[in-house]
């Protein structure tokens, strides 16, 4: 018994030295950035920027893969099926902790099959028109929906995006009827508020703001609780006429579940240096974004609050998936 007991003792300790000596040689391969929406949304771009600057930090390629549909369940579905190893990881937004409540029959649980990483950035959504409609700023546009109840159209990037719920929020704010047409990808519904195949759009201002200062859309307001720097001109929609009317949109890493911590530490070690770099936060500003810095069990509980959240606006507006 002694014998089994020393042995015992002896495996329990070796394994104790697996996770560290695994995270002190991660990676030893190329890691795999699973991006579920479209190329050139914000989660797309700084998923390239925070994996060129890991890419640079652990010598090992940062490789993003696009992988848009289903409001980001595509994606996200396979990354939950890959092997808990630190090679796979997820670019998630607040688009997943509100598809907990919007989307019941998607085949993961985020909490469940995922482990937090680190947060990225927020940045504020901009509310704009196609020039074709007839309304000049916000007060007169609401006029306007309420004048032709389920004929005006909003653009999204697919069922509970960002996009998505601020439309969905503002609609239930104003009284208004606007009709949700989502698409695969925010640059599929970015085209159609440039080409006028819809009415009305909520946008990343990371993405939107050139095309607003450029003329080709209208910017009725934006949705943080104070001014874009980017945008000062333009007002906050609680300012335009919808009090307390607030919306971000946030990005962030999460790896599957089951990836050994002292890894999912590391990344987190690298991420808030890349966060905290002078220059990020410089270049990310004058682009309307804010670097979130977290601890992987911070990033937890904010993606829980997050969740619960988002569920009471959902069942409060009785928001569905079209």
């Amino acid at each position: 018994m002694l014998r089994i007991f020393a042995l015992a003792l002896m495996l329990t300790g070796a394994a104790s030295f697996v996770a560290p000596a695994a995270a002190q040689d991660y990676p030893t391969k190329s890691v795999k950035i699973i991006v579920p929406f479209g190329v050139g949304g914000p989660a797309d771009v700084y998923a390239r920027v925070v994996g060129q600057h890991l890419s640079e930090s652990l010598k090992q390629s940062f490789v993003v893969e696009p992988r848009p549909g289903a409001g980001s369940v595509i994606g996200t579905t396979e990354a939950a099926k890959a092997a808990p190893d630190g090679y796979t990881l997820l670019m998630m937004s607040n688009t997943h902790t509100t598809n907990e409540t919007l989307i019941t029959n998607k085949p993961f649980q985020l909490m469940r099959d995922f482990v937090p990483v680190s947060p990225v950035n927020y940045s504020d959504l901009l509310m704009v028109i196609h020039p074709s409609v007839p309304a000049k700023n916000l007060k007169e546009f609401i006029a306007l929906a309420k004048s032709k109840p389920g004929q005006l159209n909003y653009a999204s990037s697919g069922p509970g995006t960002p996009y998505h719920m601020a439309g969905e929020l503002f609609k239930s704010m104003t009284g208004t009827d606007i009709v949700h047409v989502p698409h695969k990808a925010s640059g599929d519904a970015r085209s159609s508020i440039l080409g006028g195949h819809v009415q009305m759009m909520f946008d990343a201002v990371t993405t939107m703001a050139p095309n607003a200062q450029s003329g080709k859309v209208v910017a009725l307001g934006t949705t943080f609780s104070k001014r874009s720097s980017v945008l000062p001109d333009v007002p906050t929609i609680a300012e335009a006429g919808v009090p307390g009317y607030e919306a971000v949109i946030w990005i962030g890493l999460m790896a599957p579940a089951g990836t050994p911590k002292p890894i999912v530490d590391k990344l987190n070690a690298e991420i808030r240096k890349v966060l905290s770099r002078e220059d990020i936060k410089a270049e990310w500003a004058k682009q309307g974004a804010t670097p979130m810095m977290m601890t992987p069990e911070e990033f937890d509980r904010y993606l829980r609050t997050d969740i619960d959240k988002w569920a009471k606006v959902i069942k409060s507006a009785n928001i569905k998936v079209q």
